[in-house]
């Protein structure tokens, strides 16, 4: 196949990259090259707002996958909100009008979505067709209420895109993707384990939701296989768990018996220090995987104390990738 890759510089792009270029596809990245070159990847230039050559690539193409948009790893400043949410509703006009430009479209759009899209909750789980969305939640803080606004945001652009005859749309509404690549949100869980600060954030009562990187690559050739898959998907482990419970299992997974708790003065001491927000940490995400179960996909890693240890594993191996390559 031939795969585009919008925006795949990021932690996702470079899983997707690799894991394609592995089994063999055709790969494309729009966006600026990485310092290091990346074999069987071919790299075009594109800005995320405007069409230009970069839209030749999507003729022929089979699927296409947007990705693009700011970091939301940073303080919610006013500059900050308005570059995360128009990279993100910028790239997605523009691909949906590439694509409806296109004499030969791409067969797959899979437009990177949320899984905050879902309300705060400690109570019953969130799957695509009884999950309740946020947006009204009057007790908890006005940056969580920002990123329920760009997730929403995110997903009515598509909409507004209008009908593609030709090309399926699937908005993958994921959970953190945990892989042993350097950079990555395991990885700093990690670094906090190591050095003994991998303790339960504020109260540790609220969800989190996650999937391994192996799960989530076989999700998307999953979702690719399955042509009456189609709108919002949720890209997520089976079994969300408490953050106290999570960080004793990757405690567990590492040999660390101890881990210092983060109180939330002090969770929004180290915020500020980190140039982030405690939003990422403490708002309680518990996603589950409907459809994706419902369609019969089978887990490989369903559990995160078992996920937990194979990452830790590879982790200590210096590898990365579902395909186990060694990192340069």
């Amino acid at each position: 196949m031939k795969i585009v890759l919008a925006g795949g510089s990021g932690q996702v792009g470079r899983m997707l990259a690799r894991a394609f270029r592995t089994s063999g596809d055709e790969v494309v990245v729009l966006g600026r090259p990485p310092g290091t070159p990346q074999d069987s990847v071919r790299f075009v230039p594109w800005d995320g707002r405007t069409l230009g050559s970069w839209a030749a690539e999507l003729e022929d193409c089979d699927w296409v996958f947007g990705l693009a948009g700011r970091s939301v790893n940073c303080r919610y400043t006013a500059v900050h909100r308005r570059e995360i949410t128009e990279s993100r509703v910028h790239a997605v006009r523009v691909l949906g009008q590439a694509i409806a430009a296109c004499a030969r479209p791409p067969r797959l759009w899979l437009q990177a979505s949320t899984a905050t899209i879902y309300r705060h909750t400690l109570g019953p789980a969130n799957d695509e067709k009884n999950g309740v969305l946020g947006g009204n939640e009057p007790d908890v803080p006005d940056t969580w209420r920002f990123s329920i606004e760009v997730a929403t945001a995110w997903e009515q652009a598509v909409r507004e895109v209008g009908t593609l005859p030709q090309t399926r749309v699937v908005l993958l509404r994921s959970a953190m993707t945990m892989s042993p690549d350097r950079g990555g949100v395991f990885d700093a869980l990690l670094r906090l384990v190591r050095l003994g600060l991998g303790g339960a954030a504020g109260n540790g009562r609220q969800y989190v939701s996650w999937i391994h990187e192996t799960d989530f690559i076989r999700a998307m050739r999953w979702i690719g296989d399955n042509e009456t898959l189609r709108g919002p998907i949720n890209i997520a482990a089976p079994h969300p768990l408490p953050n106290a419970e999570f960080m004793k299992s990757l405690r567990d997974a590492w040999g660390m018996r101890i881990g210092l708790p983060a109180a939330g003065l002090m969770l929004e001491a180290g915020a500020a220090l980190f140039r982030t927000e405690t939003e990422l940490i403490l708002k309680s995400r518990r996603v589950v995987p409907g459809l994706l179960l419902e369609g019969g996909f089978v887990f490989r890693h369903p559990t995160w104390p078992e996920a937990a240890r194979d990452l830790c594993h590879r982790w200590k191996r210096g590898e990365s990738g579902s395909d186990g390559t060694k990192k340069r």
